[in-house]
């Protein structure tokens, strides 16, 4: 008898817990879409600063506005964590052509990648060898490479439904295309940009020399994806065709720049450490509308929606608006190191960086205990459309932190569209959707709910 009570009592401590879950939840997606802030702070983060390329004026404006913000929700505790990170300047706008014959030309849309040496101030100008992978540059040889432009023509997988996979499995001849193309002596390099869509936008990213020194760097360039099928096209015409481009980025000193943190203090558990948070430094082109000011306010409205909605957190949630995650990581790195020599423990930590479009759900980097114990959480999304969990990744940023203890997490949008506009001139504020970025703040804020609830496992 003692025992049928028990799981009586058990059943309806169960029942009652989640009707109280599912009414909190309710209250979180009305705050953030009838009275969010997200889409608001994102307008003037993107409309009136504009990207925010690490070390650039625009980063440090961005600093000083969001600090604002967050000074303004009331908040326990907020700073700035300085930082140190690099200066990379593009400089004026690139130039290229496609040359078939003397005088015949065809202009194509290139962009310097981040991190790259200028050519040389009249441009450069050479005949084009075309290659799909790194493996295929190195089994060429220099004899064949020597002097030329290597134009890296490997496009993203388009039958794999995961677009971050896809990216994943072409980035290597962006990231790593210039520092082995050099190895062979190749003049300069071209490489076709992430996207999975033709149009005329050629998208940065940066780019990774290694250990060579400095007047054994080449310059490197990304061409739109239309102008990658056009020289591809040429190059099968005309294998004797040149191409010249005119590039002047150029590399400074480090400058000190910081992370914007700000926190509410847990009311049982202050030392347990709940992060959530986006990169506010974005690549020059367009303003960083996805990429990532739309993680930075959906992880902003995440503390505001906790305070709205009048739930006291256990665990302490943190806020960290990271600097420099697309050319160095500093920011997150420095986060991290900071946290462990002042012996913080972080139990958890959420990222937004896969833009602002309709939450799917989450991946986690975790233990198949902790995440047996989040998917037990998933019938409660499911109201919203919120039907992923999987384990596997979470963000640049939060992956510092990374121990065997912390459970790591990263939103998850629906992909489809965000390589359109990656690292591109059009990532820009119209191309946020009010409602889905509302969304996003929501869903995060939910998860972020539970897991100060209930804790993770030890």
């Amino acid at each position: 008898m003692r025992k049928l009570l028990f799981i009586i009592l058990l059943i309806t401590v169960n029942v009652f817990s989640q009707n109280e879950d599912e009414k909190q939840l309710k209250k979180i997606y009305d705050a953030s879409l009838t009275k969010g802030q997200s889409y608001e702070w994102l307008k003037y983060l993107s409309n009136q600063i504009g990207g925010r390329l690490s070390g650039s004026l625009n980063a440090e404006k961005a600093v000083k506005y969001t600090k604002k913000q967050l000074d303004s929700l009331g908040l326990d505790r907020v700073w700035l964590q300085p930082v140190m990170v690099p200066k990379w300047v593009r400089g004026t706008a690139e130039f290229a052509y496609i040359e078939t014959a003397p005088g015949v030309t065809t202009n194509v849309p290139i962009c310097a990648l981040g991190g790259s040496v200028a050519t040389p101030s009249g441009g450069l100008k050479a005949n084009v060898i075309e290659v799909k992978s790194l493996d295929e540059l190195a089994a060429i040889g220099p004899e064949k490479i020597e002097g030329k432009i290597v134009f890296f023509n490997r496009p993203m997988q388009a039958d794999l439904i995961n677009t971050f996979q896809a990216y994943g499995g072409c980035v290597d001849q962006r990231s790593s295309g210039a520092r082995e193309a050099a190895k062979f002596g190749a003049a300069g390099v071209i490489v076709r940009s992430m996207n999975l869509r033709l149009d005329d936008f050629p998208h940065t990213g940066g780019t990774n020399y290694g250990d060579l020194q400095l007047d054994q760097r080449i310059p490197a360039a990304a061409i739109s994806t239309n102008g990658a099928e056009l020289l591809s096209s040429l190059l099968t015409l005309n294998p004797d065709l040149q191409f010249y481009f005119k590039q002047t980025c150029r590399q400074f000193d480090d400058v000190l720049s910081y992370n914007v943190i700000g926190e509410i203090k847990g009311s049982e558990f202050p030392d347990e450490v709940l992060v959530v948070g986006g990169h506010l430094d974005s690549w020059d082109l367009g303003d960083g509308s996805h990429d990532d000011g739309a993680g930075c306010v959906q992880s902003m409205e995440v503390l505001r929606l906790i305070k709205e909605t009048g739930y006291q957190p256990k665990r302490t949630i943190r806020v960290v608006l990271f600097m420099n995650e697309e050319n160095g990581l500093r920011g997150g790195r420095k986060y991290a190191a900071e946290a462990k020599a002042k012996g913080e423990r972080h139990v958890f930590a959420l990222e937004s960086d896969s833009g602002g479009f309709t939450p799917r759900g989450f991946s986690f980097d975790c233990s198949d205990e902790n995440f047996a114990r989040i998917e037990g959480w998933k019938s409660l999304f499911e109201p919203y459309l919120i039907h992923l969990f999987e384990q596997g990744g979470s963000g640049a940023d939060i992956g510092p932190l990374k121990d065997d203890q912390i459970v790591l997490a990263g939103l998850r949008p629906d992909s489809q569209r965000y390589f359109d506009y990656h690292h591109a001139e059009n990532d820009t504020f119209d191309a946020i959707n009010k409602r889905e970025l509302e969304l996003g703040a929501a869903t995060m804020a939910s998860l972020i709910y539970l897991v100060d609830k209930y804790g993770t496992l030890k």
